[in-house]
């Protein structure tokens, strides 16, 4: 049985390019072309193709929100990206909205014809330099966003910014008219949600997060 093929791109040149590669090849059937995001999840479901062929940036709907409404209506059908781009914008979108495989334009024939097999048959494939992009996002941690239970309140900030200016927690409750024990627990809430154990650390870790001018 051979895979049958949905190509998109904006460009004509390109769509006639690719077709050209599969085209004398027994193993696929080219079935159609899209020349936009919004004609290839159309033609995609209504053709009843294994994979597709998905460039990224084109006109009236792009490749990422393509892939996103192809995972949901059709989950079955493959889609292998064939961009130019490979940066994190380009290609960490790609991936999270569901695509199998991730190949620049320049990928020589025979590698573009054994990632489509790849493709149709489930199994991940991406290009070094995005396999290496996204290598590169898993090994550094990123920072949790931001939530009520990890934001200092308005008075926590007051407080650690007196602490950045050296005062002890008795002038810190003098100033902000609290007691000695309200800066404590201040502080402590402080220490929790910036991940630290002292003062220090917590003016330090303030001044990073941006909390301290």
């Amino acid at each position: 049985m051979t895979i049958r093929l949905l190509i998109v791109d904006d460009h004509p040149v390109v769509r006639d390019g690719l077709r050209g590669v599969f085209d004398g090849d027994p193993d696929f059937t080219v079935a159609g072309e899209a020349a936009d995001g919004a004609e290839a999840v159309d033609r995609a479901v209504a053709l009843a193709v294994d994979v597709v062929l998905m460039d990224l940036r084109m006109p009236r709907m792009g490749g990422v929100e393509a892939i996103r409404l192809l995972a949901d209506r059709a989950p079955a059908i493959r889609v292998l990206v064939l961009t130019t781009y490979d940066t994190d914008a380009d290609v960490l979108p790609a991936i999270e909205a569901g695509a199998t495989g991730y190949l620049l334009k320049d990928a020589p024939r025979e590698e573009l014809v054994r990632a489509v097999h790849a493709a149709h048959r489930g199994e991940a494939v991406l290009a070094p330099t995005v396999a290496s992009k996204i290598l590169g996002r898993v090994r550094t941690p990123q920072a949790a966003p931001a939530t009520p239970e990890t934001t200092p309140t308005d008075r926590e900030l007051e407080v650690l910014r007196l602490v950045a200016a050296g005062t002890t927690n008795k002038e810190a409750a003098r100033r902000l008219f609290i007691s000695e024990a309200t800066v404590k627990t201040h502080l402590l809430h402080l220490y929790a949600k910036l991940g630290v154990r002292d003062r220090a650390a917590a003016v330090a870790a303030a001044y990073k997060a941006g909390l301290l001018d």
